[in-house]
């Protein structure tokens, strides 16, 4: 049986691949409806999507309150509050905590466009990507749901935490920050998990939620301004329907259409160009032999 090979430097040989890449998962099997490990997975997506909405848009409406020029802290207005810096980094910052805590149980996806662009790449079934997106979206709505519950009295004045274009940005802009944020995010995520990377960097303590929870800062930090940052329809959908604003649904289709086109430029750079030597040269070695 011939051994899968990898892309060697010029002038070097080709040597034996020192990992394994996972099967590509069926589309649709039946069995797996019938797996406890499934529905663990999709309750930990709910739980965490739940927490995430939770933390994040009360930062948002917390600082939005202390930053008010006209409410009880107009006198340090100027300088009280996280800031965008501090929203930034508490989405960042979750997402790193929950990735860790739910990597190995659900994949630690979080979020419907990274579920579709790990769906393309043959990474998880139909089945589990529609229960997750379906899970994702109830966590999102029932976090946000606690936010207002708990901050009823500024929820709705400082708008809800929900997504919505920002004056003097064109639908068409928006859009492109919204696609572009999310393929550095699922980049990031078919990196950081990639196995050829986990056996070249075996002896080094590489911690694949830190980048993922890296590259959502540094996109909140650049697509603040524009959108408010989505790159997940979840935590845009969840905001909306607890807000539900015209402005925030009129802008919705933008937070969707986005993010799974980002996700799908994302998948298919990975699979067909980063990853597509080594195949090709698997595939010849094992005909040549």
């Amino acid at each position: 049986m011939a051994k899968d090979i990898e892309a060697a430097p010029p002038g070097g040989e080709y040597a034996a691949k020192d990992y394994s890449d996972p099967p590509p998962a069926p589309l649709f099997d039946a069995e797996e409806l019938t797996k406890w490990s499934l529905y663990r997975a999709v309750i930990a997506e709910f739980v965490a999507t739940l927490l995430f909405l939770y933390i994040t848009v009360a930062t948002v409406i917390g600082y939005k309150h202390q930053a008010d020029p006209n409410g009880p802290n107009a006198a340090d207005a100027a300088c009280s509050g996280v800031g965008i810096l501090g929203i930034a980094w508490a989405f960042g910052g979750m997402i790193f905590v929950l990735v860790y805590c739910t990597a190995g149980v659900s994949g630690g996806h979080i979020n419907p466009a990274v579920t579709f662009g790990l769906f393309l790449a043959r990474k998880v079934s139909l089945v589990r990507a529609l229960l997750y997106i379906v899970a994702q979206c109830l966590g999102a709505i029932c976090g946000v749901g606690l936010v207002k519950g708990f901050q009823s009295a500024y929820f709705v004045r400082y708008g809800g935490g929900a997504n919505e274009l920002s004056d003097g940005y064109s639908k068409g802009t928006g859009l492109a920050a919204e696609i572009i944020g999310t393929f550095v995010l699922v980049y990031t995520v078919f990196s950081a998990t990639d196995p050829k990377r986990n056996a070249r960097d075996s002896h080094v303590p590489v911690l694949a939620p830190l980048p993922i929870g890296f590259a959502v800062f540094m996109v909140h930090l650049a697509t603040i301004p524009i959108t408010g940052t989505g790159i997940n329809p979840a935590r845009s959908f969840g905001a909306a329907v607890i807000y539900n604003e015209d402005k925030a649904w009129d802008d919705q289709w933008i937070f969707w259409v986005g993010p799974f086109i980002g996700a799908a430029i994302a998948a298919a750079y990975h699979q067909y160009v980063l990853r597509a030597s080594a195949a090709k040269l698997g595939s010849s070695a094992s005909f040549s032999r």
